[in-house]
């Protein structure tokens, strides 16, 4: 048997060997001779074949049962809308019963007003609540519709001519909400691939539309030309296309996070030298900013054709609502067609813009209200030049009066947390309403907070008198030992 076998075996491994060691078979790699590559060929591809026939997954071989179906849905976990609310990012604000003009009521009790944006003191002006009632009787409250579908009115087309004629600009577009202003005319302009140098201290609508734009999205130090500088001759200098692609420089003149005034002389001068375009917000210096409140532009002796596209929010000197963008005609003209805020949101109510006529001639006919609001301001900033841990932050025309802290913390919630105390105290012991900078999850500034005063134009000697006396009060026993 073993010898049957012997022979059965010995002629196939012989017939094996020869198979193997042919020349049909051999393979030279790296200088050797490598026999049988044909038939580790053909084994590897019989594998290959088999592994792909198989199935990745085998169904069950019965159904779930109701049971096992209910107990797997129990299990089940879905991903939370929202993050969990912490007791650090629970806030109530105070509710206003009144009018926010520099005297509110609060809870009942009447407290002077330093929180609300009324540079002007327009709130409550006569001319701007006869002008209201004249639109509310013609036209009604809303438009129910947008510019492009039956929303134009006629006092629409007013507003905007108004504005184009103020500033010196050859046209204007208006936007129903302020922020939607910056949420639309930024990507309307500002596309994929295109570089938008910014300030680190640009407010929430800014960040917002600049991240709608999907542009590449470059920071520079807040309000420091020599950072602004060295990041236009980097991306020059480093991006071989930098010329070829869109380009824009976006600032605030007055910033909303800060209280400072941008140099915007200087921010022209670059924007010539590297070829970038500029878009500036002007919703804080609109109406408040040079001689005759032309904003940022007037104030630094800028002619305004050398700013690419200007935006302004309304709602602070003007005391309405809405917003609007200023520019060459193609500037406009663009905007009507792109950009999604005036394309498909229902248009400002007519009553509003016939508000913002009526204080675009108030502010005309009536510039004692620059000179007192420039007085207000440059009495409170002396007054509170003394505030014990407390520094100014903010420039010295700003109608935003920012303090921030002397020494911190080291840690922007326990910052932010003395300076609601600060704020607490001076509104329940003295009736003063301030406001405390946050930093909501969303917004990516990260400069320092501070407790900021709305300086306007009506308020009296007494109130900032006031102001600055229970601050000082405050502050001495908040900060005290820090």
């Amino acid at each position: 048997m073993e010898f049957l076998l012997s022979n059965l075996v010995n002629p196939a491994l012989d017939w094996g060997l020869k198979v193997l060691d042919a020349p049909a078979v051999r393979a030279v790699i790296f200088g050797t001779s490598i026999g049988g590559h044909i038939f580790v060929d053909v084994l590897l591809l019989l594998v290959i074949i088999y592994l792909l026939s198989q199935k990745s997954y085998k169904p069950p071989k019965r159904p779930l049962t109701e049971n096992e179906i209910d107990e797997l849905c129990d299990e089940w976990v879905p991903e939370p809308l929202i993050p969990p609310i912490t007791e650090e990012i629970t806030h109530e604000t105070p509710v206003l019963e009144s009018a926010a003009g520099p005297h509110a009521i609060i809870n009942g009790k009447e407290v002077v007003n330093f929180a609300s944006a009324n540079y002007l003191g327009l709130i409550g002006h006569e001319k701007l609540l006869d002008s209201c009632t004249s639109a509310l009787e013609k036209y009604g409250v809303g438009s129910c519709g947008p510019r492009g579908f039956y929303g134009t009115i006629d006092v629409h087309l007013d507003c905007e001519a108004r504005i184009a004629k103020f500033l010196g600009t050859p046209d204007s577009i208006l936007y129903s909400y302020g922020l939607s202003t910056m949420f639309s005319a930024i990507p309307a302009f500002c596309k994929k691939g295109d570089i938008v140098v910014v300030d680190e201290g640009v407010h929430w609508g800014i960040q917002n539309g600049l991240q709608l734009s999907k542009g590449t999205i470059v920071n520079f130090k807040h309000n420091d030309m020599n950072s602004l500088q060295n990041t236009l001759e980097r991306i020059t200098a480093e991006n071989k296309r930098a010329k070829k692609l869109r380009r824009y420089i976006v600032v605030e003149a007055i910033y909303q996070n800060s209280g400072q005034i941008a140099p915007l002389d200087e921010i022209v001068r670059l924007k010539e030298k590297y070829r970038f375009r500029v878009l500036l917000d002007e919703s804080n210096s609109f109406g408040v900013l040079g001689r005759s409140g032309r904003g940022l532009t007037e104030y630094c002796g800028v002619p305004v054709e050398k700013i690419d596209i200007v935006t302004a929010a309304m709602g602070h000197a003007l005391a309405t609502e809405g917003g609007f963008c200023t520019g060459s005609a193609r500037v406009i003209d663009h905007q009507r067609l792109s950009s999604s805020g005036y394309v498909f949101s229902a248009s400002l109510p007519p009553y509003l813009a016939s508000a913002a006529i009526t204080a675009i001639d108030v502010l005309e006919e009536n510039p004692g209200l620059l000179t007192k609001l420039k007085a207000n301001v440059a009495l409170l900033l002396k007054e509170l030049s003394v505030v014990p841990g407390l520094l100014i932050a903010s420039s010295p025309e700003s109608p935003i009066v920012y303090l921030r802290l002397e020494r911190s913390t080291g840690s922007m919630k326990d910052d932010q947390h003395l300076l609601e105390d600060i704020a607490a105290r001076v509104l329940n012991e003295d009736s003063l309403l301030v406001v405390v900078s946050k930093r909501s999850k969303l917004d990516k500034c990260h400069l320092p907070v501070g407790i900021k005063f709305f300086v306007s134009a009506a308020h009296t000697e007494s109130d900032l008198m006031k102001a600055a006396d229970s601050l000082k009060r405050a502050a001495s026993l908040v900060l005290k030992g820090c």
